[in-house]
């Protein structure tokens, strides 16, 4: 498998910090290429999210660099890779609360977390940062962890409610402003010519999905600058809507 990859953050028309942290990159592996891509949104509103986000980005990266070549002297195995990121974003969330409490401030953030290998995807998610895959069709592959999220699944709220409630960046959880963390885990197939998309809340208030997927589609993302001048269309877009939040977006395109 091949990869084109692009990670762009925006801060937005209001804030004065971007809280938003991003990373994607290519692997060379013992079982060949791979990537992996990770987005973190500082919670807005609580004190120095920005480190929060990059707290979380290190610790994976530290996971790439010196726990994945060794998953991949045998086949990987989704349960090992589950039980370790689980075990980083636990004590992210541990030592994050504490840093807080010592500085006298609240801080936190979401993360989603990916692994594309050439045969299956992996994928972590705390909050409401979202995982998208976008072939011929455009799919979320990750549950929000927020309260209209649940009150949807509950039947008390439609989606369309959901979409435009007050209490839609309302979060049942987020690294290092809960007591404890449940992340959600999921694996799937990787297809080729395919995008696979991670994003901040801040990227898809303020533009549809079928905005994102004519922007997105594979036959759009043909090279480097492709890429990455869909991506700020879509960013210039959001903000001449006014969204307020900072905006985030890390796309992967598989060949």
């Amino acid at each position: 498998m091949n990869y084109i990859v692009s990670a762009n953050t925006d801060i937005g028309i209001v804030k004065n910090t971007n809280q938003d942290s991003l990373s994607v990159k290519v692997i060379n592996t013992s079982i060949g290429r791979m990537s992996f891509a990770i987005l973190c949104d500082g919670m807005g509103g609580l004190a120095k999210g920005e480190v929060a986000s990059a707290s979380v980005i290190r610790a994976f990266d530290v996971w790439v660099n010196n726990d994945l070549p060794y998953l991949c002297d045998a086949p990987l195995d989704e349960n090992v890779i589950r039980a370790q990121w689980e075990k980083i974003l636990l004590d992210q969330n541990t030592m994050i609360k504490t840093y807080g409490a010592r500085q006298g401030v609240k801080l936190g953030t979401t993360a989603v977390v990916m692994l594309l290998t050439d045969t299956q995807y992996f994928i972590m998610n705390v909050g409401d940062s979202r995982a998208y895959e976008i072939t011929d069709t455009f799919s979320q592959l990750t549950n929000d962890q927020t309260f209209v999220a649940r009150e949807v699944a509950l039947g008390n709220m439609t989606p369309e409610q959901a979409e435009v409630d007050e209490r839609r960046s309302v979060l049942l959880q987020c690294i290092g402003a809960s007591e404890e963390v449940y992340p959600d885990f999921f694996v799937g197939e990787t297809k080729q010519n395919a995008t696979y998309m991670l994003c901040s809340d801040g990227f898809r208030h303020e533009i549809a999905p079928d905005e994102i997927f004519a922007k997105f589609h594979p036959s759009m993302l043909m090279d480097d600058y492709s890429m990455n001048q869909n991506t700020l269309d879509l960013i210039e877009l959001n903000k001449q809507r006014n969204e307020r939040d900072n905006i985030s977006v890390v796309l992967v395109r598989t060949f």
